[in-house]
């Protein structure tokens, strides 16, 4: 099935220049155009997309609280943020509202769509340019605890479970899980996916932070 994707961004340029770039992709198919938080928001209660590709600085409604808006509405669709801005504030502020993916603008094309099909597949992704410094940011940002009875649920969690997710928080991939932990790859998989389940995570981003948040992993350095 065709991926179907909004395209969010305050440049027409950058937009024309992404739907012929997934016009070319026969798995991906381009369902409506915003250039403002607000119209991004409208499309997706619209088209109710499977991917929003959102830009963070918009006029009006900006990309993070477009972001916090989609994701916390009945839609299942997934935010992949693509920008020009890499620091730290704008990467963890749009992780923690919602997105499932973080990109740049200046990564290579065929690695944009990869980007999407990630983040339409349900999994995270975040540009290796960013991800050690988004890591290491998501242990010193102060904020509220993550929405929900995330507390009671990590409490809860078996030991094998807790070993899970401290290793997800590290940033490690379940093929990398299940050999720090000698366990098939199936096995790290249906660790992660009842980690899933009891944190009420969207995808791995989430874990990461929840991670961190309750102290599971420390900052490096």
């Amino acid at each position: 099935m065709s991926v179907r994707v909004v395209l969010a961004d305050d440049q027409p340029l950058v937009r024309s220049g992404l739907r012929v770039l997934m016009t070319d992709a026969p798995d991906l198919t381009v369902v409506g155009e915003a250039a403002t938080g607000a119209e991004a928001v409208r499309l997706v209660g619209e088209h109710s997309p499977d991917v929003v590709v959102m830009d963070i600085r918009m006029p009006g409604m900006d990309g993070i609280e477009a972001t916090r808006r989609i994701t916390a509405g009945p839609a299942t669709t997934r935010v992949l943020i693509l920008t020009t801005f890499d620091e730290d504030d704008h990467v963890y502020g749009a992780l923690r509202a919602g997105a499932s993916g973080f990109a740049v603008k200046d990564m290579a094309l065929d690695d944009i769509l990869t980007a999407v099909r990630v983040v339409a597949a349900g999994d995270a992704l975040i540009a290796p340019a960013v991800t050690r410094r988004l890591i290491a940011d998501i242990a010193r940002q102060p904020g509220p605890p993550t929405p929900g009875s995330t507390l009671r649920a990590v409490e809860g969690i078996t030991e094998r479970e807790r070993e899970v997710l401290t290793l997800v928080g590290r940033g490690r991939s379940n093929t990398e899980i299940a050999e720090d932990l000698f366990i098939s790859v199936a096995t790290a998989k249906s660790h992660v996916a009842r980690l899933f389940s009891k944190l009420g995570a969207r995808d791995r981003v989430q874990l990461v932070i929840t991670a961190y948040e309750m102290g599971l992993v420390t900052p490096p350095g």
